[in-house]
């Protein structure tokens, strides 16, 4: 059996930068029949249902069992309103096999700093650097990640 890391190869920025999280671009149908295989339990696509795919997702990943989750992330829902349900999304599954999927890899990795400088104590410094090997290119993504985090700046118990 492959990992996680292992079954999205050939996506665009597969990382898996936590225990039992895996992030990346689109993958396709393959792709989720190995993430199944590997043992993932959860797809969390931040695409906008409008975005074009290669394969109808949700139906795909709940034909193979895996729960479904989607929330958009746009430039118009770059908001604390969204940071607030992925990381709770993201929180509340940390012992399930998860992955976390945009187009690029891009709006996954800005989602990602607050939670890594939050719950795992990296420095600003380290969690921009792990976004960056998640995929992180846009400035605009970054600052959302970061002024988040900057704002909330206490660690949760």
């Amino acid at each position: 059996m492959s990992t996680p890391l292992e079954a999205l190869r050939g996506v665009v920025n597969a990382a898996a930068p936590l225990p039992n999280l895996v992030t990346g671009g689109q993958p396709n149908g393959e792709h989720f029949r190995a993430l199944k295989s590997a043992g993932v339990e959860v797809i969390l696509d931040i695409r906008d249902p409008m975005e074009p795919r290669p394969l109808d997702e949700p139906a795909a990943v709940r034909a193979l069992g895996m729960e479904y989750l989607n929330v958009s992330v746009t430039a118009a829902t770059m908001d604390d309103e969204t940071l607030e349900q992925l990381l709770g999304i993201v929180r509340s599954n940390a012992g399930r096999s998860m992955l976390f999927h945009c187009a690029s890899g891009n709006r996954v990795a800005g989602a990602l700093i607050p939670h890594l400088i939050l719950d795992h104590g990296l420095s600003e410094d380290d969690a921009v650097a792990a976004a960056m090997r998640m995929g992180l290119r846009g400035a605009e993504v970054l600052e959302w990640g970061l002024d988040y985090a900057r704002r909330r700046g206490e660690r949760p118990r």
